[in-house]
């Protein structure tokens, strides 16, 4: 009973901190800068010292569904008037595609100012944002592009939403064309605050301040949650831990902080999916033993055991990357999170006390949840307090439940040895359940790992190796042909006047040619060839055929090359390509095998392109290696203009 009596105190105690920490917290939130969009008709004025106080407008807005419209394409929208005030109160909604923002900044200052764009809100795969000097003359000159997915060193800015640093000399005015993509399915605000370097770094910093304060907040709940189920036995006190510990996982991948201080340089949207999944399915886990569902309302029980499975499907779909099922599953989660406080209420029906203080923190975490949805639905106005008012929620909710927690601790210490010997065996089956947990962790970081092992190695664009993959893997192939005393040839490709098709058709247009062509050269080559991709427009293939079936294979690719139809807007696009060949001889790396080859593509494209070129060394200019002798290979339409 001692321990018991302990516990107790111990827990009044943190109710009473907690209770002032939470009110510590809504002070400070509560203290932020309102937030006002400035519409985008005018130029938005800019002075020396912003604080974020200014957005940029939403008064022209242009939705482009497919998410792939380039630059291009939106100065066209946009002079044909597309260009359309957002509907709502600033979120787009559940939409496919991406968004285009213009607006334009005019510097007031006497001198010129640098300027920091935060993007409103975290949940965003990409951003590209494009400016130019309002004038007479003169294109949109890219100044950002990031994405969710790429290193955060990347980024220009020490953030953990989008940045875009944009300077305007005194007096200048400067239009600029945002993108937004959420690419399948999301939620866009596309809207931009504007600060100085200095005043956003500050901003960034209490920003960070607070969050580690709910943080911290949370994790010493759950080390204490800890420190009693140790103490008393208990198991929802267990359950109660690993719940707050996943929260301040969840929450710090979702808002990106984990991309930020942990995952640098491999972070993925479904790591947003997953943490979230684990701390749902965590908070289920907990509800369960908490309420007693299984033993007191055995019906209604199934219906969190179906929130444990759809749970699962969560996780599930996020490590299988598969977006719609997640989104699907997320939104099904939320619909069910309800039963919890109808079950709790149920349960103090049947004269559980702390029951009803336990929907109290269910609800109040539902509110905060559902706030969110009206606001990410379009319905409420995105602003600092509502952005960070799920994880306050998730906050309070912790503090609340711990308090109805206490209540169960004093009821457990009247129940006598009795409850006592139950409480262990409610230990051991949460211990059962915290070791699967653990080992399906274990599996899903192993699953992780081999993934990105995989995307290390594979040129993310074509599917093919990539450089360094390439370079390996062409080595051992090497070694191997040495061994067994077969020839080796290097095919070094160049897509004739690539920069061509991005400038006359886009980018789009552009990939779709590189994914065309790594396609249609994979599929006429063996597995046992070795075939990646150099960077650019340029692929590299290691064969080990002798010199004519090399020339033979090389006639045959260029020709399907020039077989290759794109489509770009109602026009056909083709192009061909240059080939450089080289041969091994005697001992030779793969690194001096590349070199002959691209010297031997390089002869090609000053003949002409479309062509094939071996590379040979002639004895009589070995006293001269800077200038290496090649001999070309003349193919069907070499003489012909180059595409």
């Amino acid at each position: 009973m001692t321990a018991f009596r302990l516990s107790f105190s111990l827990l009044a105690s943190a109710a009473r901190l907690f209770l002032v920490y939470a009110l510590c917290i809504v002070a400070l939130l509560l203290c932020a800068t309102a937030v006002a969009a400035t519409p985008a008709q005018e130029p938005i004025a800019i002075r020396a010292l912003e604080d974020g106080s200014k957005r940029t407008g939403q008064d022209a807005i242009w939705h482009d569904p497919s998410g792939r419209a380039g630059l291009q394409t939106a100065r066209e929208a946009l002079a044909r008037g597309a260009f359309q005030p957002l509907p709502g109160a600033g979120s787009t909604g559940l939409k496919k595609g991406s968004y285009w923002s213009h607006f334009a900044l005019r510097n007031t200052a006497a001198g010129a100012v640098t300027l920091h764009l935060e993007y409103v809100d975290h949940q965003l795969m990409r951003l590209q944002a494009y400016a130019r000097p309002v004038g007479p003359t003169g294109g949109y000159d890219k100044v950002a592009e990031q994405a969710m997915g790429d290193p955060f060193s990347a980024r220009p800015v020490f953030h953990n939403r989008f940045v875009v640093p944009v300077t305007l000399g005194a007096g200048e005015t400067v239009e600029l064309l945002v993108r937004f993509d959420s690419e399948e399915a999301g939620f866009v605000f596309p809207s931009m605050r504007i600060w100085t370097p200095e005043r956003l770094s500050q901003a960034h910093t209490g920003e960070t301040a607070v969050l580690a304060f709910l943080f911290g907040g949370i994790a010493l709940i759950s080390l204490f949650s800890l420190i009693v189920g140790l103490t008393t036995g208990e198991s929802s006190f267990f359950a109660y831990f690993v719940y707050g510990l996943s929260k301040v996982v969840a929450w710090g991948t979702i808002m990106g902080f984990a991309h930020q201080y942990v995952l640098r340089d491999a972070f993925h949207w479904y790591y947003m999916s997953a943490a979230g999944a684990v701390s749902i399915l965590c908070g289920v886990v907990f509800d369960r033993l908490f309420l007693q569902t299984r033993k007191y309302t055995p019906k209604l029980d199934y219906i969190l055991l179906l929130m444990i499975v759809n749970a699962c499907v969560l996780l599930a779909s996020a490590l299988l990357q598969i977006k719609a099922l997640a989104l699907m599953t997320i939104t099904l989660a939320l619909l069910m999170y309800p039963a919890s406080t109808i079950i709790a209420l149920v349960r103090w029906r049947q004269g559980s006390s702390e029951a009803a203080v336990f929907a109290v923190g269910w609800t109040l975490l539902l509110l905060g949840l559902f706030y969110q949805a009206l606001r990410d639905l379009g319905y409420v106005e995105h602003n600092l307090v509502n952005y960070y008012l799920p994880p306050l929620s998730s906050f309070i909710e912790m503090v609340t439940i711990m308090a109805a927690m206490g209540m169960k601790l004093r009821r457990v210490r009247l129940q006598g040895l009795e409850s006592e010997r139950q409480y262990r065996r409610h230990l051991e089956e949460s211990k059962v359940k915290l070791e699967g947990l653990v080992r399906a962790r274990t599996e899903e970081l192993e699953k992780a790992k081999q993934q990105a092992e995989q995307e290390a190695r594979t040129d993310p664009l074509t599917g093919i190796c990539n450089r360094r993959s390439f370079l390996a893997e062409a080595s051992l192939s090497i070694k191997r042909a040495q061994r067994k005393g077969e020839p080796v040839s290097l095919l070094m490709f160049d897509i004739d006047h690539f920069k061509s098709i991005n400038d006359n058709h886009g980018h789009g247009v552009g990939d779709e040619a590189l994914r065309q062509f790594s396609h249609t050269i994979r599929k006429a080559v063996r597995e046992t060839d070795v075939f990646g991709r150099l960077g650019g427009e340029e692929f590299a293939l290691l064969i080990t055929e002798s010199r004519p079936e090399s020339l033979h294979i090389a006639e045959r690719l260029r020709n399907s090359i020039c077989a290759i139809r794109l489509d770009a807007g109602g026009e056909t696009v083709q192009f061909t390509s240059s080939i450089g060949i080289a041969y091994r001889d005697a001992e030779i790396t793969v690194e001096q095998l590349l070199r002959r080859a691209d010297q031997a593509l390089y002869s090609a494209k000053k003949r002409g392109r479309n062509i094939v070129v071996e590379y040979s060394a002639d004895v009589s200019t070995k006293s001269a290696p800077s200038q290496p002798s090649f001999q070309i290979e003349m193919v069907d339409g070499a003489d012909q203009e180059p595409a």
